[in-house]
């Protein structure tokens, strides 16, 4: 049986902690942009050359008692590396979000392992995302969307990768190593 207090939370690189009581039942928004030296750690993190700019917005407004609504759009510029020719290059991320965020319920009794995600009454069970001890991560939220959002393979613009067949070799990787076999056996 899991012990739920001595779980520990996801290590965050921007950590932006917002307590659910503090929002108004009018919302609340946010603007945030982390400093140059959290901007290189999430960039190290993300196998990034470097991350000039990262910004986020999110309205922040309550659902039911304890949940919360987060609309909001990450924008950032990454330095990546073309895949292709090994240069730099800087690709804009824009990221929309709307999640719903609903705190955890565990079970008692024999099922305390189950835990269970408690949703409103039009939002099927798994459409929401925990509240971890009264809290949601705007900063580890931002990153997130960041991560999503980069192209796993960047090109620069109008670079097309060409491979040596492209090129008329119709021999194939292995025509020298057939050559070779015939003539280790003399035939």
């Amino acid at each position: 049986m899991r012990d739920h207090k001595s779980e520990r939370a996801p290590v965050t690189l921007w950590h932006v902690p917002v307590v659910v009581e503090d929002i108004p039942e009018d919302g609340r928004s946010f603007t945030l942009e982390p400093d140059a030296e959290t901007r290189a750690t999430i960039a190290a993190a993300a196998g990034l050359r470097d991350l000039p700019q990262l910004a986020a917005t999110f309205d922040l407004t309550r659902r039911d008692a304890d949940g919360l609504r987060v609309v909001g759009r990450v924008s950032a510029t990454a330095g990546q590396t073309c895949v292709v020719t090994l240069e730099p290059l800087l690709n804009a991320i824009e990221e929309n979000v709307d999640l719903l965020f609903m705190p955890r319920i565990i079970s008692p009794g024999p099922l305390a392992d189950n835990e269970l995600l408690r949703a409103p009454a039009e939002a099927k069970l798994n459409d929401s995302e925990p509240i971890l001890d009264g809290v949601v991560d705007l900063g580890a939220l931002a990153v997130e969307l960041l991560i999503l959002g980069l192209d796993p393979y960047p090109r620069k613009p109008g670079v097309v990768f060409e491979s040596q067949q492209e090129h008329g070799s119709d021999a194939g990787p292995f025509a020298v190593l057939a050559g070779w076999s015939k003539d280790q056996n003399g035939r």
